[in-house]
């Protein structure tokens, strides 16, 4: 078994070669929902259905986003009727983004469709009324600022439907996956909200899918929240994927895996297994997406050295063979009982540890140049585990 933290499309890639590498019964997904929106009262999880949709077989890989030979009758429709009702500006509406306050609510990565007006955030209230698993990002469905394809757009009715039913939003994302005959275990991260929030220097605090979608991650970096973390769990479901050997691909290090490592009991989960991790840079060159800006926005060097540097419980590094960067050591913190072991507080004591490196050309643009670095992540896992 194996399990793949996944986030935007960098790791969505590398899954067209690690079904090649791995059986794809023995493969886990767990996919960041820190990206998704209430979106005209659905729930959107961009990260879960590019998976989703890759495995199911029916992406549109051109964009990364939605369905393949999706049509767009719907969008075009509400911006239509947004029109000729004269309410295709944001005047109307709450467009401040999220406040400052958890109980107040809203003021990857590369696959979140082509930006067709400003959002429109629901007002405070409305944030965090509700269903609990949309809190802090909910959006009006007037001129829908993201494109939602029609069938995309099905899937979507399902999933709330399904949550409003009862379900969690594990239970529903595996319904999903039956429907699309997908092979692997896709899971999301939590079944709690935690919401992306960007904070940037001009001090407004607007979600992730604005600082991205809306204005092509324009706003200077200043910070980045995700917001209700530290009161969200992992499910049984991730922590036994993740009792497993991991791999982080190479997905953007702040806004597609943060979300997860800020929920408490993932990143000391991702301590207690052998753990590779794919740079998404090559030295200070990223591939693709704000992961330069938002690395250097929450005090990261925006590099692998800044990847490693976020990233303290990965045992092994897949690096490009361009990549000359010099791995430090890892911290690691041992506790020793002493001569009492009953005692309530173990001495503690931090010691480093070397980083396996494998190098192959991470670059990845078809399913041959995922199976390569799938095949490198082997080789580490073998190494470290």
């Amino acid at each position: 078994m194996v399990t793949f933290l996944a986030g935007g499309t960098g790791t969505p890639k590398l899954l067209d070669g690690a079904t090649r590498v791995w059986d794809s019964d023995d493969i886990a997904v767990i996919a960041n929902t820190g990206d998704d929106v209430e979106l005209g009262g659905h729930l959107v999880c961009p990260d879960v259905d590019t998976v989703l949709f890759a495995e199911g077989d029916v992406l549109d890989r051109e964009t990364w986003w939605g369905i393949d030979g999706d049509t767009t009758a719907t969008h075009a429709e509400l911006h239509r009727l947004a029109a000729a009702a004269g309410v295709t500006d944001c005047a109307d509406s709450d467009d401040s983004g999220p406040t400052d306050s958890d109980d107040s609510g809203p003021t990857d990565s590369d696959d979140s469709g082509p930006a067709t007006a400003a959002p429109r955030y629901l007002d405070d209230d409305a944030q965090t009324a509700g269903r609990r698993i949309a809190r802090w990002r909910r959006f009006s469905g007037v001129a829908e600022f993201m494109e939602i394809g029609d069938r995309d757009r099905a899937v979507h009715l399902t999933r709330t439907s399904l949550l409003d039913e009862g379900r969690t939003l594990t239970e529903t994302t595996r319904t999903l996956a039956t429907a699309f005959d997908l092979d692997i275990d896709l899971l999301p991260m939590s079944d709690d909200p935690v919401a992306t929030l960007v904070h940037t220097e001009s001090d407004e605090t607007i979600h992730f899918q604005e600082y991205w979608v809306a204005r092509r991650a324009e706003p200077p970096v200043a910070d980045v929240e995700f917001r209700g973390a530290a009161d969200a769990d992992p499910t049984d479901a991730v922590l036994d994927a993740l009792a497993e050997p991991v791999v982080v691909g190479p997905s953007n290090p702040v806004t597609s895996i943060g979300p997860m490592l800020a929920i408490p009991g993932i990143q000391s989960a991702l301590a207690e297994t052998p753990v590779v991790a794919v740079s998404p840079f090559v030295g200070d060159r990223v591939f693709s997406g704000p992961a330069a800006e938002l690395m250097s926005g929450v005090g990261y060097e925006p590099s692998t050295a800044g990847v490693a540097a976020a990233y303290p419980f990965a045992d092994a590094f897949v690096l490009d063979h361009e990549d000359d960067t010099e791995l430090e050591a890892a911290p690691e913190t041992t506790q020793d009982p002493g001569e009492n072991a009953d005692r309530e507080t173990a001495l503690e004591t931090t010691v480093t540890r070397d980083r396996h490196v494998e190098y192959t050309d991470t670059r990845i643009d078809d399913a041959d140049d995922a199976e390569r670095v799938a095949l490198a992540c082997r080789r580490a896992l073998e190494v470290i585990g």
